[in-house]
């Protein structure tokens, strides 16, 4: 079935046209930007309106180098040049020629609109039996570009392009939704094609594609609530569990697998926020983190391996298992406000009816990463607010009281990142963290010594081998738990 978008502007363009008259009315569509439609057939005439890539017009005449064209999309009439156009035809014999030009505009940069417009065409060409997945491939891939290239824009001198060309895939029924993220203009196709692909006989790589495209981390709303969230993300892990993965290229399976790790942290996230048990769903996202084959990861996957590593890394905890402590400090927990957790922190002598000390929070608490130092002075414990930004919590004596220093991935606004507790060094001063974070637009990864008082950093490395201290003292459990040693 075709889209209804794709129907309906169709019978935009032909106007009043019947269906069956439609392989009948000749058609242009425009393949230059910024292209004038003119009250008549010379450069000096009046100037009716500004066309873009992709414009389709119903062509009514020729005269001299221009032809004579009515845009249902303005209804407006008037001239354009040839040269500026590409006539067309809806007769079925000639849909392979329209397919053919889909295929080759669906990989270049800045053709999206065009590549939109033929894909259109095609779609009403086509005989029924004719169309399959491979259009919707192609379709999907373009819609997608275009909205990718459009959120990365960052020269203002194109703003207007990329407006243009978002207008003409709209024409077609090509629905691209926006939202602000991270103080940026976040733009997204909404998928409708590729879910055809997925609904209907493809090959294993169209299937990828379209499970890729339609998981996109970026492109999930930021204003959903929990309850939206969790559904969107149990529908995105059955989205990718869809794609087959027998027949890809070693490429495909990376991009499949760092995916899919991402998705099932968060949901392991979700999960623990709604007291279900997340540790399946982590398990799944350390393995599928594990499967990726770092020899065929391409330059450009990089960062999406970076992100699929962080986001696994600030929910793991959720894949571990309690390790009983032979310290008498320890903390428990119980209910504060709604929605909250409160710590108890307790010892040989001080019950949770009399507390060292008592802290409340609305973050998930991992109290299976709690340890504590050999002194009995001091103890970590992993706190998670977001599903992609975990927090080192660090309680300790300071005189005669006890107070917590909480140690953030970073400064900027909570968005991809974790640090963790990896050791503690003889003499109760010194801690050893392992931090991982996007910050302005890299992935930044560092090992380091803190300040048991202040938990300022003392001394940091890339590796955990140019650090010497850290090289010594880091703690064996965390060197086979972490994923920032990957």
């Amino acid at each position: 079935m075709i889209g209804r978008g794709v129907l309906f502007a169709i019978a935009v363009l032909l106007g009043s046209a019947s269906i069956a008259r439609a392989a009948e009315i000749a058609l242009a569509i425009v393949v230059e930007d910024q292209s004038a439609l003119r009250a008549e057939p010379r450069r000096s005439a009046t100037q009716h309106a500004v066309l873009w890539a992709g414009d389709t017009l119903e062509v009514r005449g020729e005269r001299l180098e221009y032809l004579q064209v009515y845009d249902h999309r303005r209804e407006r009439a008037g001239f354009v040049r040839m040269r500026d156009v590409r006539r067309i035809t809806l007769d079925p014999e000639r849909a392979v020629d329209l397919f053919a030009v889909v295929q080759f505009l669906r990989e270049s940069p800045g053709d999206e609109a065009l590549g939109i417009a033929y894909a259109a065409a095609y779609l009403r060409a086509a005989p029924a039996k004719a169309i399959g997945a491979d259009i919707f491939d192609a379709l999907g891939t373009l819609a997608d570009h275009l909205a990718q290239r459009a959120s990365s824009n960052r020269n203002s001198s194109r703003d207007v392009t990329f407006a243009a060309h978002l207008e003409v895939a709209a024409q077609y029924g090509v629905a691209i939704r926006s939202f602000e993220r991270a103080g940026r203009m976040q733009l997204c196709y909404d998928g409708e094609a590729f879910r055809r692909v997925l609904a209907l006989p493809a090959s294993d790589e169209q299937k990828a594609r379209a499970a890729l495209a339609l998981t996109r981390p970026e492109c999930a709303d930021p204003d959903m609530t929990p309850v939206q969230r969790h559904a969107f993300d149990t529908w995105r892990t059955d989205v990718l569990d869809r794609a087959p993965r027998n027949d890809l290229s070693d490429l495909m399976k990376n991009r499949l697998r760092m995916r899919s790790a991402a998705v099932w942290a968060s949901v392991a996230f979700q999960r623990s926020r709604r007291g279900e048990d997340p540790r399946e769903a982590a398990e799944r996202a350390l393995a599928e983190l594990a499967a990726v084959d770092t020899r065929h990861l391409a330059e450009s996957d990089a960062d999406d391996y970076s992100e699929a590593a962080v986001r696994v890394g600030a929910s793991r905890w959720a894949a571990e298992r309690a390790v009983p402590s032979k310290s008498d400090l320890k903390l428990v927990t119980e209910p504060g406000d709604p929605g909250q957790t409160c710590l108890l922190l307790v010892d040989a002598k001080h019950g949770p009816k009399s507390p060292l000390m008592r802290q409340c929070t609305f973050a998930t608490v991992w109290l299976n990463s709690a340890r504590v130092n050999a002194q009995g002075t001091a103890l970590a414990l992993a706190v998670q607010p977001l599903e992609s930004w975990r927090e080192l919590w660090v309680f300790h004596r300071d005189g005669n009281r006890w107070r917590v220093d909480i140690a953030p991935p970073g400064t900027d606004s909570p968005d991809l990142g974790y640090i963790e507790f990896a050791g503690w060094v003889p003499g109760g001063k010194k801690v050893l963290a392992a931090r991982e974070i996007l910050a302005e637009d890299r992935f930044v990864q560092s090992f380091e010594l803190l300040d048991l008082a202040t938990l300022n950093v003392d001394k940091r490395a890339d590796k955990p081998d140019y650090l010497s201290i850290f090289y010594r003292w880091q703690d064996p459990e965390w060197k086979s738990q972490t994923v920032s040693l990957r």
